[in-house]
């Protein structure tokens, strides 16, 4: 009797161990590896098809703003194809990007115009990769996973989720995401260079919910150290699932987008 009762004594109960599992946070379960954490951020951040309308604002440092509003068609991990509605001066522009490829049409010229990546259509802090952005995924392998010190906004530690680009032809080499746990969504995304230098950050805002299930930051801001005192803003103003055929997806169709509004 008395070795039965020291042995209870050394082993933990299963009532014990069951309470102790209870008591852990969700998040000790839900998105527990880097990779389920990427496929989370896409998932909400960019519905597998969708319409939408932004509006992007170059800021200059004397204060000075230019704006711009686009609608945006995407379609699954890496089509992505928009129309400048405004400013009157770039009415009819549109830019298409299928994987790493881009272009862009200028209406009255004779074909679409190859642009790149690090270009900007826009010419302020945001470039083609993040106007016409596609998947995290699509660019970027999920490394590792670390929790930090810093607090989001629901006041629990913000996990940092590090992507390294699968391609050099990636705008960015690496990502640093800031992952508030909670609203399963970055709030700050810090893009580096090879070298190690950091080229921009990004700061996603004021969460919505767009209807349809959609529900993600409305406002991504931009600034760097690359431009001293300029900064970029997009605001999403509406967005919502649409079913597209593929070949609103080719540089044929790029000049009769205005007609799927």
């Amino acid at each position: 009797m008395k070795n039965q009762l020291l042995l209870s004594l050394k082993r933990p109960s299963i009532i014990l161990i069951l309470l102790t599992l209870l008591t852990l946070p969700l998040s000790a379960f839900a998105q527990s590896t880097a990779q389920e954490w990427l496929e989370a951020i896409d998932r909400d951040l960019n519905p597998p098809q969708y319409e939408s309308y932004r509006k992007l604002i170059n800021i200059e440092p004397d204060g000075s703003k230019k704006e711009f509003v686009l609608f945006t068609l995407k379609q699954g991990r890496e089509k992505v194809i928009s129309l400048f509605l405004s400013p009157a001066s770039e009415k009819g522009r549109a830019t298409l990007r299928v994987g790493e490829n881009m272009w862009l049409y200028i209406p009255n010229v004779g074909r679409p115009i190859r642009i790149t990546s690090l270009q900007s259509v826009t010419g302020g802090v945001f470039n083609n990769a993040d106007i016409l952005k596609v998947d995290y995924q699509t660019e970027y392998d999920a490394i590792d996973l670390v929790e930090t010190q810093q607090q989001g906004s629901t006041g629990k530690n913000l996990l940092q989720l590090n992507l390294k680009a699968k391609t050099g032809a990636v705008a960015y080499d690496k990502l640093e995401m800031m992952i508030d746990q909670d609203l399963k969504s970055p709030v700050i995304i810090r893009a580096v260079a090879a070298s190690g230098m950091l080229i921009k950050t990004l700061y996603f805002k004021n969460i919505k919910d767009f209807g349809n299930g959609i529900k993600r930051p409305s406002v991504v801001e931009t600034d760097s150290p690359l431009y001293q005192d300029y900064k970029s803003i997009m605001i999403f103003a509406k967005m919502k699932p649409r079913d597209l055929p593929p070949a609103v997806f080719t540089t044929d169709y790029l000049g009769r987008i205005e007609t799927l509004r």
